[in-house]
Formats: structure tokens, sequence, C-alpha cells
């Protein structure tokens, strides 16, 4: 049964919060069967309503509504999102001293925060600076509207120090930059600190983002002579081959020249091998640099496409400065190839930062050991092996040091008196209350909020109260903050166990990786929708559940079934049996095909066996990439909770086949 503590919120007392919690401790938080695990499906509580509406009334610009519901908050948790709504409706015109009033406030919210940023950036649009900087230091959130207000504010006092920060900010990216950096921009372009070889760079980080509008913008300032064709750019950008194929480069100038490297490197990024052949035929029209660099992104682009070229064309690419993304995938073609040596170099070009990674760790550690250099390999390996991850967890394989079950032993347990205290706080019982009524992006920012400061005690307090609300989500995301002080019950829940068994006895699958896909896909948070449309537990994509839906036979489907639990378990536990058995029974690559789509994960396979690991850290999608990790990582921790035989991560990994192009099955590829 749900630990209800949920009627209390709106007016709360300590005794009634100490009751609930109580009542927590004997109910113990597990619902057998299938609960509903969004606290909007237990019965709303007095208030709800009105809190709802004063919420509507405020979209609305309702300033009458919403000043008569929020008289009856006064002594609520929720009290300040009606003083919020308030404040922000009026914002324009609302006199200074109101407004400070409310950001001095002691509550544990982001609304307050988020007024501030408000205020701010209205204070910077009328340019009161003065007001302006004496409350800017006190925001938490960063926004890059803001940074540009703050530098203009600091403009009277430090022009020269502050467009020299701004043209540090406009060589940052290449995406459109807020408004409010534009006065900068042009103060230092006047003032020559932003130069015409710095709105060059600008213009190849844009055009490397495929940003064309912006890149039209910065060509708008280099004098007429140096200026790109717009209607070369969009030709560029729609038909690279076409723009290429009737390219005259023979005296190019060097807006031509850069419009063509642009129109090569998006043909990189369709056919790489494509992009090459018309490269040869114009590849003496281009300076040595721009030689090198279009190797980089030729190798680049190959890599992601796991053409065996890449490593190649990365060489070729000389001494040129790689960035980051490339330095990463010229590793992983060298992991593709084997190529040992060109691991560790390609690591060892990577910054300190991007070498701290856990990945160019691991892989850096497997590198020295293949080139006989033991010790700094086993020097990696054990600083890394004490990480809850994937890289953590084969690093202490590599080592032999795994013990699982002395590190997954029986957590902290919090006492009645913590739990009650944790539950007294405003900032809790906000959180709880939102996600009650469903406002699950302002629940999601509260529990943010409330636990952002929080050591590990209180963090396992915090997640114990989620996991009885279940919030399984919240639950799990707060005790892996954790430091020292660890639960792995908590970041590894298994509600649904009873509704799950069937299905994974009639399938023949593993309990252990069940659990570790569904932690990852959803969290254990029924209504889970992806921003592609994925839903439920299991996260299905709706042409997938209605081609399960077929193949099991369920005549009465409707896609608003893909939510409901039951219906969900049902078809992703078929999916998962399906392509299991597609790929030979590897976890791996049944993992990829559930993420990504089977006609994907069978593409990425290499034209001999690969190791499993490297299998996955060559998966071209980012998303794909993390995922199988995650998933082959959660089920070594399930496997330990639900006592099943120890098996490494590395096991579990294996070996990949080789790519055998006969193998073909049909599934939409939604994913």
């Amino acid at each position: 049964m749900k630990f209800i503590l949920l009627a209390l919120l709106l007016v709360p007392t300590l005794a009634a919060v100490s009751q609930a919690a109580e009542g927590a401790q004997q109910h113990g938080g597990a619902t057998p069967g299938l609960p509903e695990s969004r606290l909007s499906g237990s019965s709303p509580v007095a208030g709800d309503a009105d809190f709802l509406a004063a919420r509507d009334a405020f979209r609305t610009g309702n300033a009458v509504r919403l000043e008569h519901i929020a008289a009856q908050y006064k002594n609520s948790p929720l009290e300040p999102y009606l003083a919020y709504y308030q404040l922000r409706l009026h914002l324009e015109t609302a006199d200074d001293s109101s407004i400070q009033v409310f950001l001095v406030r002691r509550d544990e919210t982001p609304v307050i925060d988020h007024l501030r940023a408000e205020w701010l950036k209205s204070l910077g649009k009328k340019q009161r600076w003065d007001m302006f900087a004496a409350e800017y230091p006190r925001l938490l959130g960063e926004d890059v509207e803001l940074t540009c207000y703050a530098l203009q504010a600091r403009q009277r006092l430090q022009e020269d120090e502050v467009l020299h920060e701004a043209r540090n900010l406009w060589l940052s990216n290449g995406k459109e930059l807020p408004e409010s950096c534009a006065p900068l921009f042009d103060a230092a372009l006047a003032n020559g600190i932003i130069s015409e070889d710095d709105i060059w760079r600008r213009i190849h980080l844009a055009l490397e983002t495929g940003s064309v509008s912006l890149a039209r913008q910065l060509s708008a300032k280099l004098p007429a002579q140096r200026a790109i064709p717009a209607v070369a750019l969009d030709s560029a950008y729609t038909n690279p081959e076409h723009y290429l194929g009737n390219a005259r480069l023979e005296k190019a100038s060097e807006a031509q020249r850069v419009v063509a490297l642009f129109a090569l490197q998006r043909l990189a990024k369709q056919l790489p091998q494509l992009a090459y052949t018309r490269w040869e035929k114009i590849s003496a029209h281009f300076t040595p640099d721009e030689q090198r660099y279009f190797f980089a992104w030729l190798g680049y682009e190959a890599a992601r496409k796991l053409d065996a070229h890449a490593l190649e064309w990365f060489k070729a690419a000389g001494d040129t400065p790689l960035t980051e993304p490339q330095l990463a995938w010229r590793t992983r073609a060298a992991l593709r190839a084997q190529d040992w040596n060109e691991v560790w170099a390609s690591i060892s070009s990577m910054t300190p930062q991007q070498q701290h990674e856990g990945a160019w760790r691991y892989w850096g550690a497997r590198a020295l050991r293949k080139l006989g250099r033991t010790g700094e390999a086993e020097k990696l390996f054990s600083s890394l092996s004490s990480e809850y991850n994937f890289y953590g967890q084969l690093a202490a394989e590599e080592l032999g040091t795994v013990h699982l079950a002395d590190i997954m032993s029986t957590g902290y347990q919090p006492s009645k008196d913590e739990l009650n205290a944790m539950l007294a706080r405003p900032a809790i019982q906000r959180a709880l209350a939102l996600y009650r009524m469903d406002l699950r992006t302002d629940a999601l920012r509260e529990w943010a909020w409330a636990v952002r400061n929080f050591d590990d005690k209180q963090l396992l307090i915090a997640a114990e109260i989620a996991r009885r609300n279940e919030m399984y989500d919240r639950a799990i995301n707060t005790a892996n903050l954790t430091v020292q002080l660890h639960d792995f019950s908590l970041r590894y829940l298994a509600p649904y166990r009873e509704a799950l068994r069937g299905h994974i006895q009639q399938h023949g699958l593993e309990e252990a990786w069940v659990y570790g896909l569904m932690r990852q896909e959803s969290r254990f948070v029924t209504q889970a929708k992806s921003n592609v449309g994925a839903a439920g537990l299991m996260q299905i994509m709706p042409a997938t559940a209605r081609w399960l839906a077929r193949k099991l036979g369920m005549k009465d489907y409707r896609q608003a079934m893909v939510s409901h639990a039951e219906t969900n378990i049902t078809l992703g536990t078929y999916y998962m049996k399906t392509v299991l058995g597609w790929f030979d029974n590897s976890p791996v690559l049944a993992s990829a095909a559930y993420n990504a789509g089977p006609s994907r994960a069978r593409q990425w396979r290499g034209d001999t066996p690969l190791e499993g690991a490297i299998y996955a850290e060559t998966i071209p999608f980012d998303e794909t990439r993390d995922y199988v990790k995650k998933v082959m990582s959660n089920t070594v921790y399930y496997a330990q909770l639900f006592g099943q035989p120890p098996r490494s991560l590395k096991q579990r990994l294996g070996v990949i086949a080789a790519k055998d192009a006969n193998n073909q099955q049909p599934i939409p590829d939604e994913k």
C-alpha cells in the first residue's frame, strides 16, 4: 500500500506527518501486483482543485481569481507558488520593494531564483544597471542572456576587460546567442577587439553545427569582397553534391573555399566515400591548412559511420587540432581496428579534462596494458575501479577485485524520527504535492532543489520517502547522488516483480536484464513518455506497439493502452524476447535493437567479431551508446540483488558476431 502522507500537505503539522511516517514503516512501501505509480492516481486531497485553478488563473491572467485563491494558502507549503504567480503576473509594473521582499525569502524553492532571473532580465532590458548589479550575484542558475546583461552592467567601468570577455563568448560556440549579447559584440567589433579573422572562426563554428542562418548574419559583418554569397551557402546546404559538381574553384576566393568545405562536410555526413571522391577532384585548390581541416572532418564523419577508412583519413589530417568529438571518434575508430598504438595516441592528445572521462581512462588503461606498460595500466584501472558504473565495473574486473556482495550489502536504514524530520520540510512536502497533482516538471525541479545540498544520509532518507510514495525515478536518482554511504536497493529498485514474473518465465528472459532495461527506459514511471512518442514503463514506440499487439493477437488494442502498466509489460517483454532471439541471445545487441531498432543494431556490427565492450563503445548514436552501457551495468547489479549466479560484466558483454547480410527481420525501426 502507498505511503499515504499526502492529504496533509496543504496545511501540514509535524504530528500528522509523524503519523504518516509510522504508517510507512508498517507498510514498507512495496505493493504487489500493479499499483499505480503516479501519485495523482491516489485520491485527490482537499485543496488540489483550488491550486490547479490558481495555476490556470495565472496562465490566463485572471488576477482577481488568483488573489481570491491565494488567500487560502497562507500557511501552506505551496504558498510560494501562489506568491510567485501573483508577482509574475505584474512583473513589469510591480514595485521593486515587493519583488525584493519575495527574493529574500528563506523558502527552499526554485521559484524564488526563477523570479530573480526574470526580474533581472526585465532590469537588463530597461538598463537599470545599479539594481541589476546588486541582485545578479545572488542568482544561482546560469543563463547566457543574463551573462551578457551582467557584462553590459560592468561595461561602463571596465570596458576593455568586458569586451575581451565578450570576444571569448563570441568564439565559444557556433550557435546564435541572445539579443542581450549583440551590443557587446557590436562594441567589440567597432573597437577591433573582435577581428575579421574572429568572424571567420565563428563562421566556421556556425557551419560545423549546421547553423546557416548565423553564418549569413556573420558574413554580413565582413567587407563586401570577403562576404559569403547567401545563394551559394543555401545551395551547399540543401544539395551539397550538386553544389560541388558545379563549383568552379580554380581561382576560388576564401569565401568560395569555405562554402565548398561546408558542402564537403555536409556530404561527408551522408556518404563519406562520396565526399572523398569529390575531394580528390578539387583538393588542389585548397590551402594545406584547409586540406588538413577537411580530413579531420572526413575522418570524424567516417568514424561515426563505422567506415574502415576513418583512421586513414584522420592520419591525413596531420597535426591539425582536433575537437573533443573528433578525438573521441578517432579513438573509437582505433578500437574498431584494434590499433592500440593509435588508441593511446588519440587519448594522449585529449585535454586532461577529456582524458579523465571514464571511457578514456578505461580504454587508455587497456591500451597501456597492450603496449606492455602494465604498471601505468594498473594505476588507471585502480583509480577507476571504485566507481559504480560501466567502466568502474570493467576496471574492477580487469584487476580481479570485484566483491559485489560486500558492496551491495544492506544500506543505511533511516529511523522513524529521521523520516519525520525529512517529511516536515516544506520543500519535500511541496514536491510530493506537485507530484500528486501530476505537475511533473514543477515537482522534478522542487525535488532537485530540495536535495541539492543534502549529505549522503539525508539523500538516502529522501530517497526512501520517494520510494514509499512510488516516486521511483526520484528515489533512484536521489540514491545515485551519494558519495560514500550507499544503498543499492534504492539505486536499483525493483517494483512490479509480481506482475513481471509470469511474463519473464513465459518468455525465458533473465529478470536482471529486464529490470536493467526498464530502469534505463523509464525509471519505473508508468506514464513516462519520450520526446519521440515512446510510452510507458518499457518505452514502446506507437508503431512497434501496434506490430506487437498484432503478433500477440490483441484485437482490442488501442494506442492509449500502451501506457497501462499491464499492457506495456506484456508488449515490452514479448519484444525483448523477440529481439533477443534475432540476435543470438546477445543482450548487448538486443538492448541496442530495443533502443535504436534491429536494423541499426545489425549494421553496427563489425566485419569481424568484436569484443562486446568495443561494440558498445562504438555505437554511433550517443543516446544508444549510453543506453546499452547502462542497461548492461544495471543488469550486473540487479543479478546480485536478485541472488542470481554471478557473471561478470565482461562475460555478459561477450563477443559480438560479425555482420550477416542474410539475417534480416521486418520490424518498425522508429526508436
